[in-house]
């Protein structure tokens, strides 16, 4: 085992703990073993890599065990981004008055301690933002504890709008959007985001319709899920349709959201997205669809391009940080002085 490895403690996108060895490598926790000590995997374990490099530690943070069998390139930026991220979090999870914390004063105070390899403020202002918008009260710690009634599930006419919840899953459906989900039923438009979903949470996944009268989309449903399991996602269309008391035709046509979903479904998916193409005459999309069936579903292996069961970074957050850092060392116009 190599020696004076250097340990910091930060936090993956969701919550998890995360380990940073050498501020060059991060482990994401992956079990704990009988003797209460846990084992983290190189978070490249589940990308194309497949990196096997692994750390066990005690419950004092001591190494008991480290496969430092990287076959990757070191990652500093990365790896930096995330050390601050978590040190701003931390130093606002410790204030009196976490809303009303500055972040400027706390990044420059923190830049200082971690020298030069450091995330520019712009790269990490929007993440620290969302992190303080999606705290709630201090007595909801868990999915579980969110409540069940409260005074904000109630409309200004006092409907109920939380029309079910279990422990996997909340919807919400006011009487109105769940006329305009039964009415306007040709197309349901869907959108599942990450970037709102609360910490203890797996994402927020919001209905849309469009009313061709009013020539506009109206949101028809928001949900919580604490998981991306299909049979999650299964009960929720299931609540849907029984509140709006009718069967949903489903019209996949958002192909973009393939790389997102089970790859036992996608060739399902993918004829039912042909059929309606068809059915509708989108000769321009059909050839298309065409094109992606023998680009990526024939000469692809899907794993490749597939994230359903190989989800880091959810987004191209990550990458769009490191474009922005690199912009910023290169001024818009040459200067001669």
């Amino acid at each position: 085992m190599e020696e004076n490895l250097i340990i910091d403690i930060s936090e993956s996108n969701k919550g998890k703990e995360q380990i940073i060895i050498n501020k060059k490598y991060k482990f994401n926790f992956s079990y704990k073993r009988k003797d209460n000590s846990k084992v983290y995997k190189c978070t490249e374990y589940k990308k194309i890599n497949k990196c096997k490099s692994f750390i066990i530690l005690n419950d004092k943070k001591e190494i008991l065990k480290y496969n430092s069998s990287h076959n990757h390139p070191e990652n500093e930026y990365d790896v930096s981004l995330s050390i601050m991220k978590h040190k701003i979090n931390d130093g606002i999870e410790k204030s009196s008055i976490p809303f009303g914390i500055k972040i400027k004063p706390l990044y420059n105070k923190i830049s200082k301690e971690m020298g030069l390899i450091c995330p520019e403020y712009n790269s990490i202002k929007s993440q620290i933002s969302r992190n303080l918008n999606k705290k709630l009260l201090s007595n909801v710690t868990t999915f579980a504890e969110i409540p069940s009634e409260s005074e904000y599930y109630k409309t200004k006419r006092g409907e109920n709008f939380m029309i079910f919840k279990n422990s996997n899953l909340i919807i919400f459906q006011s009487p109105f959007q769940a006329k305009l989900f039964r009415e306007y039923n040709d197309d349901i438009f869907v959108d599942d985001t990450f970037f709102i979903a609360l910490k203890f949470s797996y994402q927020v996944f919001i209905t849309r319709t469009y009313a061709k009268e009013l020539d506009s989309f109206y949101t028809t449903s928001f949900a919580i899920l604490k998981n991306k399991e299909q049979k999650t996602y299964k009960m929720l269309f299931e609540k849907l349709k029984k509140n709006a008391k009718y069967m949903i035709r489903y019209n996949y046509k958002a192909i973009s959201n393939l790389p997102f979903i089970n790859p036992e479904y996608i060739f399902d998916i993918y004829v039912i997205i042909k059929i309606k193409s068809i059915k509708n005459n989108y000769c321009q999309f059909l050839k298309f669809l065409e094109y992606f069936y023998k680009t990526y579903l024939i000469d692809y292996d899907m794993k490749i391009w597939n994230y359903y069961n190989n989800i880091e970074h959810i987004a191209n957050n990550a990458s769009e940080s490191l474009i922005n850092y690199l912009n910023n060392l290169f001024p818009t116009k040459p200067s001669f002085y």
